[in-house]
């Protein structure tokens, strides 16, 4: 069974590579066609595209803007296996603006995906993504009160 996962492992991590590249060549259309056409995309400002059409025409509305010559890269931290087509995958991506030499680790985000093997290829159904913060202030405080009162 490994080399079984081993084989879906990797057909994974080419959907996500297709999405990255996706991305740095500003190409909605393509970004778009990694996704399920009932996606749930959910942006790490909290808004909720639902379906491929959408997912297309507000990423190439931000590739034409904002977005213009951003890069993205971004790696797989963690595939769980449902079942045979059914996995989460857990992947941390990063954006580089034009003129920006590197990526900035402050521009980190995480993203939680559950993908789904259709027709033979693995597709994201439902992708929820937040920006990496360290906790601030109020967080740590509510931490370290939570530990006293164990």
């Amino acid at each position: 069974m490994t080399q079984v996962w081993t084989a879906e492992k990797e057909e994974i991590n080419v959907l996500f590579n297709e999405l990255f590249s996706a991305w740095s060549h500003g190409d909605g259309t393509a970004f778009a066609n990694c996704f399920t056409e009932d996606v749930d995309y959910i942006t790490f400002f909290g808004q909720h595209l639902k379906g491929r059409k959408e997912v297309e025409s507000s990423h190439q509305e931000l590739f034409d803007g904002v977005l213009k010559g951003s890069q993205m890269k971004g790696r797989i931290t963690n595939i769980r296996f449902l079942n045979d087509e059914l996995a989460i995958v857990h992947c941390i991506g990063n954006t580089k603006m034009p003129g920006q030499k590197n990526y900035s680790e402050k521009r980190e985000s995480i993203n939680t995906n559950v993908v789904v093997k259709q027709n033979g290829k693995w597709k994201i159904t439902s992708f929820h993504n937040c920006r990496i913060k360290e906790p601030n202030f109020f967080m740590k405080w509510l931490m370290k009160k939570g530990k006293k009162n164990k």
